[in-house]
């Protein structure tokens, strides 16, 4: 369907993006003819809202807060990903704690771009926030993402818009022209470098429009200390209240027409929808977890020197590509015999200890499953002194009669027998 293809191109392109002021993808999840996006956990909730309730914030705060969203968005831009609906709604806080990192969410409409590409990709933003191009359907690119930052920069700083009219045809008539001031007395308290930044970012012509890179070198941003006002701007806090109502009233409209009309006929698989999201990761972290552990039980045989253990947990056509086996696949688990019965055992004269790093776990169907691991071996040598020994591993499990057995394994880096 054409949902599922969307919810494909936004999960492809989450996967792109790893960056601390990007909400995180960790899984996508088709079960039962639904498609599940897992995302961070963010508990902060949105920037503006958090502003709001602030007892001081000053115009060096609102530096701070542009400097996020524009890590954010050149992170995009050098991924190839244009966002294309930046705005105060998907401009969310990691946690409640202060200080807490910005995270630019939502990559629902996002677009993949090939370097400086301008093309027209169809009409897609929030209506105060679209640049002039896409209003005058022109082709466009990254320099959208630039525009929509200034509207929000204006914003941060004064707590209402630069473009604003009821009526949507004028709205986009004054964002056309690039009709948007500074006025009194408001403005007046507004550093001139601050002013110069948003000019650079709304300016009508997106080859003229300043980037990502070096907005961040400007030096209201990188001279924050010096260069930005630490005045507390109470009138912009106050406006931004009211700025934030108004935009909950309006989602909420909106929304109140569409879920009437939803409920009407959807009722009972909204709730069906709401319940099996919430079975389905519960489920997958589950899953996830008994891999973990089984894969921890697996290496404890290995220090325990534990070869009847070892045999119950990995199925008898064992596959194995390790540093022993120099270089080729072994079948079975005879030739990791010889380790336990001559090596291992003498190695449980002393203390071993393992810690496995960084547990990637991949579930393939209801089955089978992959984790990669680092693993850290701590042990003492001959002469008493402790040593430690770093391997990469990759195993697959396969779970027959609703027990999971280990079907593979790959393993580079150091031996698994402590060297003496």
């Amino acid at each position: 369907s054409v949902d599922h293809q969307k919810l494909e191109r936004e999960a492809r392109i989450c996967r792109l993006l790893k960056h601390p002021n990007i909400v995180r993808l960790h899984d996508s999840i088709s079960e039962e003819g639904f498609h599940y996006l897992v995302f961070d956990l963010v508990t902060g909730g949105e920037l503006f809202e958090d502003i709001v309730a602030r007892e001081y914030y000053s115009e060096a705060d609102a530096s701070h807060c542009i400097q996020q969203i524009l890590e954010a968005v050149l992170h995009c831009h050098q991924m190839g990903v244009v966002h294309r609906d930046l705005k105060p709604e998907n401009l969310l806080l990691a946690s409640k704690l202060k200080g807490a990192a910005v995270k630019l969410a939502d990559f629902g409409l996002a677009i993949e771009v090939q370097g400086d590409q301008q093309a027209w990709f169809g009409f897609a933003g929030t209506p105060g926030y679209l640049s002039p191009e896409v209003l005058r359907k022109d082709p466009y690119g990254k320099p959208v993402d630039m525009w929509a930052c200034g509207v929000i920069l204006y914003i941060l700083l004064v707590g209402y818009p630069p473009f604003w009219d009821e009526d949507q045809h004028r709205l986009y008539q004054q964002i056309k022209a690039g009709a948007y001031d500074f006025p009194s007395p408001e403005w007046d308290t507004v550093t001139p470098e601050a002013k110069d930044l948003i000019n650079k970012m709304l300016t009508i012509n997106p080859v003229k429009r300043v980037t990502a890179t070096d907005a961040l070198k400007h030096p209201w941003i990188c001279q924050r200390s010096t260069v930005a006002s630490m005045m507390h701007r109470q009138e912009t806090v106050e406006c931004l209240r009211k700025f934030n109502a108004r935009r909950k009233l309006k989602v909420r409209e909106g929304f109140s027409q569409g879920f009437t009309r939803f409920c009407d006929k959807w009722n009972s698989s909204a709730k069906y929808i709401g319940v099996c999201c919430c079975a389905l990761v519960s489920r997958v972290i589950t899953r996830k977890q008994e891999i973990i552990k089984v894969t921890e039980q697996l290496i404890e045989a290995i220090n325990n020197g534990d070869f009847e253990a070892y045999t119950k947990i990995c199925d008898p056509g064992l596959t194995s590509f390790e540093p022993e086996a120099l270089g080729n696949l072994v079948e079975g688990t005879d030739f990791h015999r010889f380790y336990f019965e001559n090596a291992l055992s003498r190695a449980k004269q002393g203390p071993v200890h393992t810690i496995l790093l960084n547990p990637h776990v991949h579930l393939i169907g209801d089955d089978a499953a992959c984790i990669a691991y680092i693993r850290l071996t701590q042990y003492m040598d001959a002469s008493g002194m402790p040593r430690t020994m770093q391997s990469e591993e990759t195993r697959i499990w396969h779970r027959r009669d609703a027990k999971w057995q280990n079907i593979h394994f790959h393993r580079s880096g150091s031996p698994s027998v402590p060297a003496k």
